[in-house]
């Protein structure tokens, strides 16, 4: 099977520029797709519910955005974003039933 995606970059919740490479998207494809979550990873960097500071490097975030009724589940999709002073790029996608632990960097306002 071929999955599709436009490589490039896409802006987060702070309106920064993040970089989506073909290596990294053939990294995590199907496993997004199987839960179908993959047409959601620009929606979760964009707009995330949560975003918590990764415990293993304080340079990495990890975006939350819950959806429900997916293929596995009502599910988070999590996307990991490393962030350097001059760069972010996503590392890696995963649906998941929970939040890790970790420092709150941001929420989504609820209205």
């Amino acid at each position: 099977m071929h999955y599709i995606y436009e490589v490039g970059t896409v802006r987060d919740f702070r309106g920064r520029s993040v970089r989506i490479t073909e290596e990294r998207v053939s990294h995590f494809v199907k496993r997004l797709t199987k839960a179908g979550l993959f047409d959601k990873l620009d929606e979760t960097v964009s707009n995330p519910d949560f975003v918590i500071e990764s415990i293993s490097d304080p340079s990495a975030a990890i975006l939350y955005r819950f959806y429900r009724g997916t293929k596995a589940g009502n599910k988070f999709l999590c996307v990991v974003v490393k962030y350097t002073d001059s760069d972010a790029y996503i590392l890696t996608a995963y649906p998941s039933d929970e939040i890790k632990k970790g420092k709150l960097l941001w929420e989504r306002t609820r209205k």
